[in-house]
């Protein structure tokens, strides 16, 4: 059985989240990533991996080249967990404009 990491720690990296920016409009190769950054090949390649294992990338094989791709699903994972937070603070941020609202009547 394989381990997956963690999407929170895979998108905590700015270079992984550029690369998912890189992705999200397009399927790209390795090296085709890599050009978009100063970081040595490795470097990226060793950031695609870790979002790969996250499961936010998929590749499929064309010829002697890889082509990564967002999975969306995934992605999906993120949005909700970010929209749960966004409701909480959406609610609090309510409250706190009832409180002053209801401060103010009173004065």
């Amino acid at each position: 059985m394989k381990l997956r990491r963690d999407v929170f720690q895979a998108i905590a990296d700015p270079t992984r989240r550029s690369i998912l920016i890189l992705l999200a409009s397009q399927t790209m190769t390795a090296g085709a990533i890599a050009e978009n950054f100063e970081s040595a090949r490795s470097t990226i390649s060793k950031h695609i991996q870790i979002l790969t294992d996250s499961g936010l990338l998929e590749s499929t094989k064309d010829g002697r080249e890889m082509h990564y791709q967002i999975k969306i699903d995934k992605i999906d994972e993120i949005n909700i967990w970010l929209n749960q937070l966004l409701n909480i603070w959406e609610d609090r941020f309510d409250n706190l404009e009832k409180y002053l609202e209801k401060i103010q009547n009173n004065k």
